[in-house]
């Protein structure tokens, strides 16, 4: 047997050795996080404060929100504080975390994704029975299902991971730690641990993936029944962009995971691995947010609160000033006289 030995920490590879690249990498990152934050947080904001949003359409975006924003945290931030002190260590629980959350956050994130296509489909097919099949109950325990079955899923597969033994090299060819990746620093044989998380990844990517199809079929079919219009255009306009993320998160994923360890390229691999780590979080607020005209009218109500809200204290702070001034003034006069 190979000699195996107990690796304290793992080093992360970069995009770039060059400074002036390096810089570029954390700056176009950050700013997409920024970005991402920003749309996430302004969405929550909006779907909680907004009474008429506390509908299962919006309780789900909302859930997708928080998710997108949690989901990037965990990786994007701390490949930008890489790229600038040029620092590529992990600890083992760092590494540990990162493999846990990124495939929890996967996994919750599809079964997101399918449940809001679920939830179109009724809406548009099923309206009359729309209140009985997506009551606010069943809404709470399809998230719940949800969590905690990624936990789960998310555990077993961290534990099976971090169950081998390291002896190859410390050196992970991703700019995160992910499975793929450590399945290569494994001097065991992974065959097994690799058709596990293919036919896993296969069976519930790939269920996901046609129950979301399957829906917008159904969708498609109903809404070409409209006469042509604007709602025809609505639903096409809204459809359609959700279909390309959820092809390129998907397709990215498995590409990425599912295909055999030896036939991989490392920057190949990290460049595919943005697209279902930073673009799904990246593009899900502008598709199911900030396009939707209940959203835009509810931003453009609180910001109108917000102005009022802003003029008031400050007349009401410069009339209380003025009422002081005026106190002192009639205070302090007869002292001078």
């Amino acid at each position: 047997m190979l000699n195996s030995t107990i690796m304290m920490g793992f080093l992360l590879t970069g995009f770039s050795d060059v400074w002036e690249l390096r810089v570029l990498h954390a700056i176009t990152f950050f700013l997409m996080y920024t970005v991402t934050l920003m749309g996430n947080i302004l969405i929550v904001t909006v779907t909680t404060l907004d009474r008429s949003l506390h509908t299962p359409m919006y309780f789900f975006l909302r859930n997708l929100s928080i998710l997108d924003a949690c989901y990037i945290s965990v990786t994007v931030p701390n490949s930008c504080i890489n790229s600038l002190l040029d620092s590529n260590t992990i600890s083992k629980a760092g590494c540990v975390a990162q493999v846990f959350l990124v495939v929890f956050f996967v996994y919750v994130e599809l079964l997101f994704l399918t449940i809001m296509a679920h939830d179109r489909h009724v809406a548009v097919c099923q309206p009359l029975h729309y209140p009985v099949i997506m009551n606010p109950q069943i809404c709470i325990q399809m998230t719940l299902a949800s969590i905690l079955s990624g936990l789960i899923y998310a555990g077993v597969h961290t534990g099976n991971t971090f169950r081998l033994p390291f002896c190859q090299s410390n050196v992970i060819h991703q700019f995160f730690c992910d499975i793929p990746s450590l399945l290569k620093l494994s001097c065991s044989d992974t065959f097994s641990k690799e058709m596990v998380t293919i036919a896993s990844g296969l069976g519930i990517g790939g269920g996901c993936f046609i129950f979301i199809i399957r829906s917008y079929i159904h969708i498609f079919s109903t809404v070409l029944k409209f006469p042509s219009g604007a709602d025809r255009k609505k639903a096409f306009s809204t459809c359609v962009p959700h279909i390309l993320v959820v092809s390129v998160f998907l397709s990215s994923g498995f590409y990425v995971y599912l295909r055999p360890s030896e036939n991989s390229s490392t920057i190949h691999d990290m460049v595919l691995s943005v697209f279902y780590s930073i673009i799904p979080p990246l593009f899900n607020p502008v598709i199911y947010g900030l396009r939707n005209e209940q959203i835009k009218y509810a931003i453009n109500k609180m910001k109108r609160m917000f102005i009022q809200e802003m003029i008031r204290n400050i007349l009401y702070n410069l009339f209380t000033w003025q009422g002081k001034y005026r106190y002192i003034i009639l205070v302090i006069r007869p002292k001078f006289c």
